[in-house]
């Protein structure tokens, strides 16, 4: 399994622009440190970091300051109060993984597993998140292409056949 914690989607010529679509999350602030059972692994949070759920049930954990430039309440909720928020738009790089993989997240380095057809996100330097391929197709929108640029949704080469690029 590659660890691919360091690698720049940037860089790498299969990686395409993706944009989250500004689809609803139940959101809560956590009260006291923690873990969260994500669908790739465990991450372990702080007291007062957001505590995501998306259309599907899955969970995640984002830290405070992360969360506040990153998300919006949707009406009624008020800001920095549980309820309902969206992600306000923003270009992240994405790869369709061939391979299976991991990468390090949050500020305890939590590993998060991806396994073939997920894909790898990166939010900027050193920054990712891992999303499987059904949650992806339903949650972003690519900008610019499939990941090997033949417009069929599969993907060779670079990162996902071994290391960083």
């Amino acid at each position: 399994m590659s660890d691919l914690t360091g690698c720049d989607l940037a860089r790498d010529a299969y990686a395409r622009r993706a944009r989250k679509r500004p689809l609803p999350v139940a959101v809560e602030f956590a009260a006291r440190p923690g873990v969260v059972q994500t669908l790739e692994g465990p991450v372990r949070f702080r007291g007062g970091d957001a505590l995501l759920t998306g259309i599907a049930g899955e969970r995640w954990p984002i830290g405070r300051v992360r969360f506040d430039a990153a998300y919006e309440p949707i009406p009624p909720t008020v800001a920095g109060s549980p309820g309902r928020y969206r992600r306000r738009p923003l270009v992240v790089w994405a790869r369709c993984m061939a391979r299976p993989f991991r990468v390090r997240v949050g500020w305890a380095g939590d590993a998060l597993h991806g396994r073939p057809g997920d894909w790898l996100l990166q939010y900027g330097p050193g920054d990712y998140g891992i999303v499987a391929a059904a949650l992806f197709a339903q949650t972003y929108d690519l900008l610019d292409g499939d990941g090997d640029g033949d417009g069929d949704g599969s993907d060779v080469g670079g990162v996902a056949s071994g290391g960083a690029t």
